[in-house]
């Protein structure tokens, strides 16, 4: 008897895997530059997740986790790579005459927005399973949450003052150069 017999069965599969993971990440590549469509479809997904949750009146444990996780993720977004508190390294300039170092996040938006994609899709299918739907108080935990959300959010803008970082950028900044005075074009006619 050959010993080999589920080698092309598993052969098959393997091939098959890392053809669906090429795809799924020609997919996720192509979507890279696409910032609007991503965030689109995220909230298409977000509302789906809603709509589940509040037509069957329950997951309310599942739908806490999903925004704790979502507030550790959005706490790393707003964190500099190199937190200037416990690094002596190089640090965010805060003066006027300090060298210019770009914000780097330790958690890039595409990171950020694949991650929160993953934990709705996750917490969407956690909400076909009875063993999830733990019957809690659900204002309770809505109320704690706000809490801690603005407990988290008060604790990160004192440090983005007391560091001097603003963690967002509103586009590229465009210089216009000097503009010629009244005194400057006497001078190039005569």
């Amino acid at each position: 008897m050959d010993g080999g017999g589920d080698l092309p069965s598993s052969s098959a599969l393997s091939q098959w895997t890392v053809t669906a993971s090429r795809r799924y990440q020609h997919l996720l590549d192509k979507s890279t530059p696409l910032v609007i469509h991503r965030w689109i479809g995220l909230a298409f997904i977000a509302f789906v997740f809603a709509l589940r949750v509040y037509l069957v009146q329950g997951y309310y444990i599942v739908t806490y986790g999903l925004g704790i996780y979502i507030l550790q993720l959005f706490i790393l977004f707003l964190s500099p790579q190199v937190d200037p508190e416990i690094h002596d390294g190089p640090t965010l300039p805060t003066r006027g005459s300090d060298e210019f170092r770009p914000f780097v996040r330790r958690l890039p938006e595409f990171k950020f927005w694949y991650s929160i994609t993953k934990a709705f899709c996750v917490a969407f299918v956690l909400t076909f399973f009875s063993a999830f739907d733990v019957p809690v108080f659900w204002p309770i935990l809505l109320f704690y949450w706000v809490i801690l959300f603005f407990s988290t959010m008060k604790r990160q803008i004192m440090h983005m003052i007391k560091y001097k970082y603003v963690p967002f950028s509103f586009g590229k900044q465009r210089y216009t150069g000097k503009k010629a005075s009244a005194d400057d074009t006497d001078t190039t006619a005569a």
